[in-house]
């Protein structure tokens, strides 16, 4: 059964989770040569983190996540910056083919799936698209940072640790953006037939407690998130961890994986 991401968890991935750099946008241009003739699928887009940057650089992007609260709020913020090129549906990895018949005709520059590789069947995904994209067009698989409970830091571990006496048992997720998990995207997308090819972004930002903590619920489960007061006492507790530091620096690698099609 899939997580549900809905209600308060939504909220929290809206306000805690990181968008991308500018960098991140120039090589999904560059990569495909992406343009205002071209429309872009981002799918499993959560809240929009990807999808509106790239509707900026695009003549449409339509964001696809199988959450109706997540795309409430993708929806909200794209009527805040307006972003009218925009278009958000319902689905997962499986609708490909009926998102192909409501295309007709018409290709896509790119498919992107940012942060949620790890919910989908790799293999079916990347030949299902293949038929939609454009020639010279393809298939980006963006790993935004390790979790942050899972990161060579200092404050990292005491995250971890927080979570681990939270929870009851070890944490021990990378949500498949370690090396394993992009190795297992580059065969599926080798496999599929794409053109492979890498890189990455890497920059220091500030990450404050209260970031921290509202990144860590909204990797939960809705069904998992602790009460309010849980959720306080939690907060409190990392920031003791931390000895009363209110914010220390996440040293964030975006990592890019390409599969044209030629």
């Amino acid at each position: 059964m899939r997580a549900s991401f809905s209600g308060e968890v939504a909220t929290y991935y809206a306000r805690h989770r990181r968008g991308y750099p500018p960098e991140v946008l120039d090589a999904l241009v560059e990569a495909f040569g992406l343009a205002a003739a071209d429309t872009v699928v981002d799918l499993g887009c959560g809240t929009g983190q990807l999808t509106l940057p790239l509707a900026a650089r695009v003549g449409s992007v339509i964001g696809v996540d199988p959450e109706p609260d997540m795309l409430a709020l993708a929806r909200q913020a794209a009527l805040n910056a307006a972003r009218a090129n925009t278009a958000w549906l319902l689905g997962d990895d499986s609708d490909l083919p009926a998102l192909g018949r409501l295309l007709g005709d018409r290709t896509i520059g790119a498919l992107t799936v940012a942060v949620a590789i790890h919910f989908m069947d790799r293999d079916a995904l990347f030949r299902a698209i293949r038929p939609l994209l454009r020639p010279g067009g393809g298939v980006a698989v963006i790993t935004n940072g390790a979790p942050l409970w899972s990161q060579d830091a200092e404050w990292s571990g005491t995250l971890r640790k927080c979570m681990e006496r939270l929870l009851g048992h070890p944490v021990t997720a990378t949500c498949q953006t370690d090396e394993a998990g992009r190795r297992r995207n580059q065969d599926a997308l080798v496999s599929a037939g794409y053109r492979y090819a890498e890189s990455s972004v890497q920059y220091d930002a500030p990450l404050t407690v209260d970031d921290m903590v509202g990144g860590v619920f909204s990797a939960m489960s809705a069904d998992r998130l602790p009460s309010p007061q849980g959720r306080a006492t939690f907060t409190a507790e990392v920031r003791d961890a931390l000895g009363g530091r209110d914010k220390v620096t996440e040293r964030i690698r975006v990592w890019l994986q390409i599969g044209t099609a030629d």
